[in-house]
């Protein structure tokens, strides 16, 4: 029996859109068609070459590339302004740019006499001061063609700033780079896509622009008479040369078209060549053997997929950096939605944790001075750099996603902070492949962003940072993005560089086991808050901010104190071992392995019993934790080990009765 090949079934085309449709290609192809099936085929080599001809046609390139040139000399500063930049009247310049794309030409063209004419606005001045005059010379047909066409530059270029997220251009800010380097070596290379498209287009309609040139240029042969012009007049005498040379203009407008298909318009950073796609993290070099002995031990568990160690060449560790020779506190005082106070010795590292929306992030860029939600009265050593711009307050960042300049490579990324404080080309290459190096990516020196894992990209993003010997080190979750045998591995190297680090680094993680190996403080923001500062062992033994204590693997429970012990928020009563003074508000810690789970109510000394059920039982490590959920207490966890949890018979759904000795309960005025 023959077997049938479907074919892929997709959705259906409604008829009522797909006709209609149909009959907009047929009303946009016929005028085409009939230019070519009216081009007299065997003449039109004499009519492309006569002499008319090729001057406007030489003309018109003269004509077009000045206003390509005007344009992108005036156009680009006013694209960066109107996606950079937050005004008084913005909307309305907006309105200016979009206005000779609607405006008829002949209208621009009147406009333009009005404003550069020997009657207009400025045309009596340029002509007596400087001698120029625009009307009925090249140059006014320059003018015009630029007035019309500048728009396709201003916009295209726009939309491609605006899909270009400003993290890059702060950090290059933060590696040291001044505002012309960043756009310079940053911000136009990242959008060349939305910039060439307006250029090409920009060029396109330059050479095709008549109303306002026969208007405010005139046409006259060899100065004014572009090749549009030239087709108005063939017409009049000769219109078979006419259509040749529309031919013409039609081939090159559809030649710029075809070349810009989908090629340049995307967003920046989302072309495959070049290696602007990230790859994923399973493609990542040979496995990266344990470090040596006295290393951190390895945090909690990555995100799946991020697994990139190291190649085994790159594993051997560098001697340690010689201590530095410069020496930065910090004194801080931070108002807005961040208000607290941070004074740290040279050498001091601050981890910075707190829930979502604490304000972690909000303080770095408070210190870097790149957000108005925040502000810092930063002084680093003896110098207030409160007034400087971010590019010379020697505050090197590391953003989340590490922001590495996806046209360089790792090599010219980690080189960018020294060459723009001016180290010599080869001093700076040498100082970026002794940090690449160090962190084990020196064999990835050559490869682009997109052409390493996400984690190996963020140790790129690290050295970066460190090769440009910052006075304040900004790290916002550095080590998120690697497996755990890697961020043992880079943990250690950071630790040995932080031992010899001059200035103070703040670190924002959501690992306890980075709070505690790498910092020598501990500071809890809730709400741009500080609830603490105090060294990582009194923080892990004390808590005061229910998430912390559930981040390091505690119940936390916000009560208040009362006559009975401590009354909870959503009712009922813990019992405490050493009471408060009444109306004290408290946290109550209660270590997981300290709570008891029963099948049965159980009896003897245990002051608080609850009943609850099991909603999830999860490993950790050799044991099981269990979440119950209760009408008498808010949520506790447990942990117990899997034989225990085996002849309880426990499951999801169980009921069972938790109790927790007095005695257990650690309680923390807040």
């Amino acid at each position: 029996m023959k077997r049938l090949r479907g074919r892929t079934v997709g959705p259906r085309t409604p008829i009522a859109l797909a006709i209609p449709a149909l009959l907009a290609i047929a009303f946009l192809a016929l005028p085409l068609l009939g230019i070519l099936a009216r081009t007299e085929w065997g003449e039109i080599g004499t009519h492309l070459t006569s002499e008319g001809t090729t001057q406007a046609l030489e003309l018109s390139l003269v004509v077009s590339f000045w206003a390509l040139a005007l344009s992108l000399l005036l156009g680009v500063p006013l694209a960066w302004l109107l996606a950079r930049v937050d005004f008084p009247g913005k909307a309305v310049v907006r309105s200016l740019v979009l206005l000779p794309m609607v405006l008829p030409p002949t209208v621009g063209g009147v406009a333009l006499l009005l404003a550069f004419g020997r009657r207009g606005l400025l045309g009596p001045w340029l002509e007596d001061t400087f001698g120029i005059t625009l009307p009925f010379h090249t140059s006014g047909a320059v003018i015009a063609a630029t007035f019309v066409a500048m728009p396709f530059l201003v916009i295209s270029l726009e939309g491609a700033l605006g899909g270009l997220r400003p993290r890059y251009e702060e950090t290059a800010a933060s590696l040291g780079a001044s505002p012309v380097r960043v756009f310079r070596t940053v911000t136009l290379p990242m959008v060349a896509p939305g910039l060439i498209a307006g250029a090409a287009l920009t060029w396109a309609r330059a050479l095709g622009e008549f109303g306002a040139t026969i208007t405010f240029a005139g046409n006259l042969p060899g100065t004014t008479q572009t090749l549009p012009l030239q087709v108005y007049l063939l017409l009049q005498d000769s219109p078979e040369a006419a259509t040749s040379v529309s031919l013409l203009l039609l081939a090159i407008a559809m030649a710029v078209l075809v070349a810009l298909r989908g090629r340049w318009m995307g967003a920046p950073g989302s072309r495959r060549k070049g290696g602007y796609e990230r790859l994923p993290d399973e493609a990542s070099s040979p496995a990266l053997p344990e470090p040596a002995a006295g290393s951190a031990t390895a945090g909690s568990t990555a995100e799946a997929g991020t697994a990139e160690p190291a190649a085994e060449a790159d594993t051997a560790e560098p001697a340690s950096p010689s201590p530095s020779p410069e020496r930065w506190s910090l004194h801080a005082e931070v108002t807005g939605f961040n208000q607290l106070t941070l004074d740290a010795g040279p050498g001091t590292t601050i981890a910075v944790v707190g829930p979502n929306g604490a304000g972690k992030t909000t303080l770095l860029r408070a210190l870097l001075g790149l957000t108005p939600r925040a502000h810092a009265e930063l002084r680093l050593g003896d110098t207030d750099v409160t007034g400087l711009p971010p590019h010379r307050r020697h505050v090197a960042w590391v953003p989340q996603d590490g922001a590495l300049f996806p046209h360089m490579s790792a090599l010219a990324n980690t080189a960018y902070g020294p060459r723009a404080l001016g180290v010599p080309r080869a001093e700076a290459r040498r100082r970026a492949q002794e940090w690449l190096d160090r962190l084990g990516v020196g064999h990835l020196a050559h490869r682009r962003p997109g052409q390493v894992s996400g984690g190996q990209a963020q140790r790129v993003a690290l050295a970066r940072a460190l090769a440009a010997r910052p006075r304040l080190l900004l790290l916002d979750e550095p080590l998120a993005a690697l497996d755990q045998t890697t961020r043992a591995h880079v943990r250690h190297t950071l630790r040995t560089h932080l031992d010899t680090f001059g200035g103070v680094c703040l670190i924002v993680t959501h690992d306890p086991v980075e709070a505690v190996s790498l910092a020598d403080r501990v500071l809890v923001l809730d709400q741009g808050l500080a609830l603490q500062d105090e060294a990582p062992a009194e923080v892990t033994r004390h808590p005061r901010s229910p998430w912390v204590a559930r981040m390091l693997g505690r119940n936390a429970w916000p009560g208040t104190a009362g006559p009975e012990g401590l009354a909870l928020p959503g009712g009922g009563t813990l019992v405490i071992a050493d009471p408060l003074e009444p109306g004290t508000d408290a946290l109550a810690i209660i270590a997981p392995e300290a709570v008891s789970v029963h099948r049965d109510r159980p009896t003897g000394s245990p002051r608080n019993v609850w009943p609850g059920t099991i909603r999830e039982i999860t490993a950790s490590g050799s044991r099981l934790r269990l979440l119950i959920t209760s009408p008498a207490a808010p949520d506790l966890v447990a942990e117990i080990t899997p034989q225990a949890a085996a002849e309880l018979g426990l499951t999801d759904g169980t009921r069972v009765w938790t109790s927790v000795k007095a005695t257990e309960v650690t309680v923390v005025p807040t």
